[in-house]
């Protein structure tokens, strides 16, 4: 008889996933360092609740035809933002000149007087 301890399956091992430390999408036997520099971005549109935390990138590529930014958040959930909405990118000259005083520049707000004109327009016809 036997009394549960040993068996058929006494030395089988029961496979258990590991799971990595961190969260990852590389691959496990690409070599990888440590000493790598991690880019660290913040958050820097005017109306995001995130905006001024720094988080590190994780990525950086075009999404829904935008240039986006991705990154763990605090509950390690990989999130996107626009790039646009953060310190990612060296500042362009209008907002350097700006130094915050103007949310929106001068190309954005001409964009955005004929996207109004055409709406009105539509909405007399």
């Amino acid at each position: 008889m036997c009394d549960g301890a040993a068996g058929p399956t006494a030395n089988v091992r029961r496979y258990e996933p590991q799971l990595p430390l961190s969260p990852s999408f590389k691959s496990r036997t690409a070599v990888r360092t440590d000493t790598q520099a991690r880019i660290k971005f913040e958050v820097t549109h005017p109306f995001h609740p995130w905006r001024g935390q720094r988080f590190v990138l994780s990525t950086r590529k075009q999404n829904w035809g935008e240039d986006r930014v991705m990154f763990y958040d605090a509950q390690g959930r990989l999130r996107s933002l626009p790039a646009s909405w953060t310190d990612v990118n060296e500042a362009d000259l209008f907002s350097q000149v700006a130094a915050g005083r103007s949310f929106s520049r001068p190309d954005d707000l001409s964009a955005l007087a004929s996207l109004i004109d055409r709406i009105k327009s539509r909405q007399e016809e």
